[in-house]
């Protein structure tokens, strides 16, 4: 039997918990956010295709995913620190394994096995936060943990655009490796010997091998059904199958015990279903729409890596203090209205970003992305709100779980979906520009007749003329890619008006307020 200190941690202690706490919420987030920008070179370094590299980042979510539930079930049964330390053992090891591999296999799996140490990590450190603090300033921890929400998602691109283009890209990994252990051992030395209050839950293991067998099976599907031709590869369609009889049978298996990994009954409740649907929808627009853009701009468009990520650095001055105004009004308002509203500027943000035609324009991208991180910033709070409305206190922490895993897993499938889009759409725009560029057409000689007077030869000055049209072709696909993201948004707008309203009627205690902004600011974790 577990015995539970009471005494808090105070003075320096505190600040060096918070802080330490605060870096390696960071550190899990950064290395997704970060890593997008380093793809191109990942691909470059591992010598596999641009798909093969894009793998890895979506594994790596993956794992994220899976690993969040299974945080929530082992601090309950054996407390948040001691697991919290082998964590990020794990995740030093992982990293270390990721630096070193030249295998592309065994890299994948150090990604994977990353992704899963960190994501045990989330649920666990706002816990830890909450029992430092007695009642009357848990706000106060929680308006800490979420400083180090969203910023580092923000902020992870452009340094890691950096990171690939001054230092080489493992060397994501090398830093990560003497962080994460720094954190395991100051957190360990501050916590040391501390108790627990045990809960007795079983683990659904069942449950979780077949959910992990349907993602990853998923993902893989989504991932290599472009190099593998689809439905003209056994191991594609074998693949399907895989992901029919698992998924039916994990939906089986959940609805048929007492304790389930996931509690999929919360799909009863109409409010759940609508806002959790529309996190999953959304992010996995959001996130493969920046995905996508920051390696287009690269592969595509001949941007470095650090200037690709600077692309996105105006989001990060908006999206922090959006969030946390939000916060605040969200409980004076019907959420269907503020998330409305949000989904509609995410829509005309797109429709926006979906005119970009000049590849050496800063001006028509850093506009579009000043106001996307204004959405960024309102899109959780409201959201989670219309999602917990009508739920009691303990299925809302399982609602949180739930619409976490699927959120996180969206973002995934968004990035290799985005692709697909691109990979699709391309070929169309290129063929389209090919009808007009041939020596019969006056257009053909308007593009050909300034290279051949600039002095190159006619064979050169039409490999110029390919060149461009290739990257025109770009373009055109990521206009596509942005504009049904925009008619996504719009019908997600008409959505949320089928929820129940959820403006509060009754006051709203002390403990429902921390609790409330507790849930939010977990929601808004990568």
């Amino acid at each position: 039997m577990a015995f539970i200190y009471t005494k808090r941690l105070r003075g320096w202690r505190l600040c060096l918990f918070n802080g330490c706490l605060g870096i390696s919420h960071a550190l899990v987030i950064f290395n997704a956010g970060a890593y997008i920008a380093m793809l191109p070179r990942v691909a470059g370094g591992l010598g596999i295709p641009l798909s093969f590299a894009t793998w890895t980042q979506t594994d790596y979510m993956i794992g994220m995913a899976l690993a969040f539930p299974v945080g929530v079930w082992l601090s309950h049964r054996i407390g948040e620190y001691r697991p919290f330390i082998a964590a990020f053992v794990l995740f030093a090891l992982a990293s270390l394994l990721c630096a070193c591999s030249t295998s592309y296999y065994g890299y994948l799996a150090g990604r994977i096995l990353l992704g899963f140490s960190g994501g045990i990590t989330l649920p666990m450190g706002q816990a830890m936060v909450l029992k430092e603090f007695p009642d009357k300033r848990k706000s106060i921890g929680i308006g800490i943990w979420s400083l180090f929400t969203l910023t580092p998602f923000t902020l992870g691109p452009p340094i890691g655009g950096w990171i690939a283009d001054v230092l080489g890209w493992r060397w994501l990994f090398w830093l990560n490796i003497p962080i994460a252990l720094a954190l395991s051992g100051i957190i360990g030395a501050l916590l040391y010997q501390r108790g627990f209050k045990r809960i007795r839950r079983r683990f659904d293991l069942t449950g979780f091998i077949l959910l992990s067998i349907a993602l990853f099976s998923f993902q893989t599907l989504l991932n290599q059904g472009n190099d593998w031709g689809w439905t003209r590869s056994a191991t594609i369609n074998g693949l399907a199958v895989v992901i029919i009889v698992s998924g039916i049978t994990w939906v089986i298996w959940e609805l048929s015990i007492r304790q389930p990994f996931l509690d999929i009954r919360l799909f009863k409740h109409r409010n759940f279903a609508i806002g959790a649907l529309t996190l999953f929808v959304g992010f996995l627009c959001f996130q493969g729409l920046l995905s996508m853009l920051i390696v287009q701009l690269q592969v595509s468009m001949g941007y470095s890596s650090l200037l690709a990520g600077l692309v996105f650095l105006p989001m990060a001055i908006f999206a922090k203090p959006i969030s946390g105004i939000f916060h605040e009004i969200t409980p004076r308002f019907d959420a269907r209205l503020l998330a409305s509203l949000n989904l509609v500027s995410f829509a005309a943000v797109y429709f926006w970003l979906g005119r970009f035609d000049d590849t050496d324009s800063y001006e028509q991208l850093v506009w579009p992305m000043l106001l996307e991180g204004v959405c960024l910033g309102s899109f959780f709070v409201p959201l989670t709100a219309l999602m917990l409305h009508g739920l009691s206190p303990e299925r809302q922490w399982r609602a949180v779980e739930l619409a976490s895993l699927m959120r996180i897993a969206g973002g995934a499938f968004g990035i290799t979906l985005q692709g697909i889009v691109l990979y699709q759409r391309t070929p169309f725009h290129l063929t389209r520009i090919a009808e007009t560029h041939h020596p019969l057409n006056t257009a053909y000689d308007r593009a050909i007749a300034p290279l051949l007077q600039a002095g190159l030869s006619e064979s050169q000055a039409w490999i110029k003329v390919f060149q461009l049209d290739a990257r025109a072709s770009a373009i055109s696909a990521i206009n596509d890619a942005f504009w049904l993201a925009a008619c996504v948004f719009c019908g997600l707008a008409v959505l949320v008006w089928f929820a129940n309203p959820t403006r509060q009627r009754r006051p709203v205690t002390d403990e429902q307020l921390i609790r409330r902004e507790a849930q939010e600011t977990l929601a808004e974790d990568l």
